[in-house]
């Protein structure tokens, strides 16, 4: 028996994660929801960092490594289709986001202000290294290698990993708005699915976690450029 196929069970714990810790935020501070969404990045970094040693201490536990979890293998695709992957993906991952504001809210491109609203600076430029790699290593790793390796059928081993992968961003931030959380669920389904589909194909996660990667490497420098002229902000929301 695969001494690893119990973090399938830990698929929801993100979800919950999230959702307790900005509860908290919310009855130290004694702020609302919406008041402390704006530090979702530094929130996800922090639950990305537990969710990576979660990942590792399991594996080893087993008697494996996070590689083995992930199935990589280094040079298992060829640079060139990796960087066609990559593409493919990040442009799917676009038109996901772009897609889900236009259904919910009739805006084309829409951002929801509270993802890209400022924080202090030296944060905000700190996680520019740790929000991309983090995110990459923590949700493809629990997703992908704990969910899609670990579960038997195959189409469970797709759309249960797909679905709280998804799931998981309806509760960064936290905000208990049903049109956002629809929105924020719409966004990355596709995407998700994509991701597992093609996980469970091809057993390569590389494209995948560059991708991912990238995607949020983009958000991490716009909320610095929000953080370092609060202006840019003004007017986002103000368009």
């Amino acid at each position: 028996m695969n001494k690893t196929s119990c973090l399938k069970y830990f698929l929801p714990a993100r979800c919950i994660l999230f959702l307790l810790i900005f509860a908290a935020g919310a009855f130290i501070t004694g702020r609302e929801f919406s008041e402390i969404s704006c530090w979702w990045t530094i929130v996800a970094s922090a639950v990305n960092i537990l969710t990576i040693l979660f990942l590792v201490i399991s594996a080893r536990k087993a008697g494996s490594s996070y590689r083995e979890l992930i199935a990589y293998e280094k040079g298992k695709t060829p640079v060139k289709k990796t960087i066609l992957l990559t593409i493919v993906f990040i442009f799917i991952g676009t038109a996901g986001l772009y897609a889900a504001g236009y259904i919910c809210y009739g805006v084309l491109p829409y951002s929801p202000p509270m993802i890209v609203e400022p924080i202090p600076l030296i944060p905000a430029i700190l996680n520019i290294a740790v929000l991309p790699v983090t995110t990459a290593l923590a949700e493809d790793g629990l997703y992908l290698g704990g969910g899609v390796n670990q579960i038997k059928n195959k189409f469970a081993a797709i759309l249960i990993p797909a679905f709280f992968y998804t799931l998981q961003h309806c509760f960064i931030p936290t905000l208990f708005d049903a049109k956002y959380m629809i929105y924020r669920f719409i966004s990355f389904l596709p995407l998700t699915v994509i991701f597992c589909i093609h996980y469970y194909k091809k057993r390569d996660p590389l494209p995948m976690m560059i991708s991912h990667a990238i995607l949020d490497l983009a958000t991490a420098m716009t909320i610095v450029a929000m953080s370092a002229d609060h202006s840019l902000y003004e007017k986002m929301i103000n368009m």
